[in-house]
């Protein structure tokens, strides 16, 4: 069966991009993903509007990749701040290779700006493909898709 026989309906990436798709989502999950919780913290550093801030926090909150956590600071009213849930920190690898990918082909002459690394010995992170059974490292050419439905 050829990739063009495959409905595009019933694909993984396809369903993901759904959610996540929209480029303001992924940089919200960042952000989460490196300690910004607050509605106006998200604002700021972004820097996208109110109402589009909105639509995607409760897009991310519908889809269980955040949860809310109600606050109040002193002489303040409630409110919420989002935080990861499971699955959204089950997105981390995809960061990373975000990331790793910008780094590779759009950091420029300056190279980096940051990068991650592993908390016990200092040295940068890297996302791969790898395979379960043996721990093989995969490249693209290694691999292939399989129908299951």
């Amino acid at each position: 069966m050829s990739w063009l026989d495959v409905p595009t309906e019933s694909c993984s990436i396809q369903r993901t991009l759904a959610v996540l798709g929209e480029k303001w989502t992924i940089l919200l999950i960042r952000d989460a993903a490196n300690g910004v919780h607050r509605f106006d913290d998200f604002r700021r550093h972004i820097g996208l509007s109110e109402a589009v801030l909105s639509d995607r926090l409760k897009t991310l909150v519908d889809n269980g990749i955040f949860e809310t956590r109600e606050y109040q600071a002193d002489g303040q009213r409630k409110r919420r701040e989002y935080r990861l849930t499971a699955k959204g920190w089950d997105l981390n690898p995809a960061l990373v290779a975000l990331g790793q990918w910008g780094d590779e082909y759009l950091a420029g002459e300056a190279g980096p700006a940051r990068r991650i690394e592993h908390n016990d010995c200092g040295h940068a992170v890297r996302a791969v493909v790898q395979c379960p059974h043996d721990g093989a490292v995969l490249t693209p050419r290694d691999m292939h898709a399989v129908e299951l439905i």
